[in-house]
């Protein structure tokens, strides 16, 4: 028995894996590729370059892989990929990419994306982020791991959020959000270190004082971006074990276009 619902349109071409759902009324394009295991919810319309990944769920009525909303478009075959295990709830609309950047939009793993969430073209969202009801991510963001975005929150166009970073309800972020930072509001105000997400990740004390620190240095002490990080490249000689997350904030913000949110 197909698992395609009867009531489904999949255009000749579209590469769909026999282990997969479509539900009632769903549309798939040709250039469409659906991954093992993957259920497709009943009206979902999924177009252009779209690879979605195995153990998916789609939740209906989400339109995935359709143009990009940037007038520059003009047809070419850009594409749409997403890895395994996400879970895309109701009206999810997530597009493609355009030649002017990457040419792809990118959505990583095990991201638990809510209803209404808007995908823009060429954003890249990392693995195991959550973005609630009504988040909207403009053209060319980049959301790093683990990051939780608040409903309705706007992410402006190549803005970035760095990993284990969290914005809360109705943020407006129009910079960057260095990782492991809590912000909200609107204009955009950074609260503190995110801690509750860090102790839930199971980041050992040393590492959160380590970050502590860090956070000190570039919010509270009056110092000018460039001396915090110069002080800031000092934290591993007395906290070897976060090494890495200091040089995972320190480049962050060294590769920062549009300045940090402080």
């Amino acid at each position: 028995m197909s698992n395609i619902h009867s009531t489904a349109i999949v255009a000749p071409g579209a590469e769909i894996d026999p282990s997969a759902t479509v539900g009632p009324y769903a549309v798939i394009g040709a250039d469409v590729r659906i991954g093992a295991r993957t259920s497709v919810g009943a009206h979902c319309v999924i177009e252009g370059h779209t690879r979605i990944g195995e153990d998916n769920r789609i939740f209906q009525f989400a339109s995935l892989g359709a143009a990009p909303q940037d007038k520059k478009y003009a047809g070419e075959p850009t594409r749409l990929v997403i890895g395994d295990r996400n879970t895309i709830r109701e009206f999810c609309t997530f597009n493609t990419g355009t030649v002017q950047d990457r040419g792809e939009t990118r959505v990583g793993d095990d991201n638990w994306i809510m209803a209404y969430v808007h995908i823009a073209h060429d954003c890249v969202v990392g693995n195991q982020t959550i973005l609630a009801n009504n988040a909207t991510l403009a053209g060319h963001v980049h959301v790093g791991d683990q990051v939780i975005i608040g409903g309705l929150t706007g992410v402006h166009q190549f803005s970035r959020i760095g990993a284990h970073a969290m914005a809360g309800f109705a943020s407006h972020v129009s910079q960057d959000v260095p990782p492991f930072m809590m912000v909200d509001g609107n204009p955009l105000a950074v609260r503190g270190l995110n801690l509750e997400g860090l102790r839930r990740r199971g980041f050992s004390a040393q590492r959160v004082a380590a970050l502590k620190q860090a956070y000190r240095l570039l919010y509270r002490q009056g110092l000018t971006l460039e001396a915090a990080l110069s002080a800031m490249a000092e934290l591993p000689l007395a906290h070897p074990e976060a090494e890495g997350d200091i040089a995972l904030l320190r480049d962050f913000i060294a590769a920062s276009q549009r300045g940090i949110a402080r």
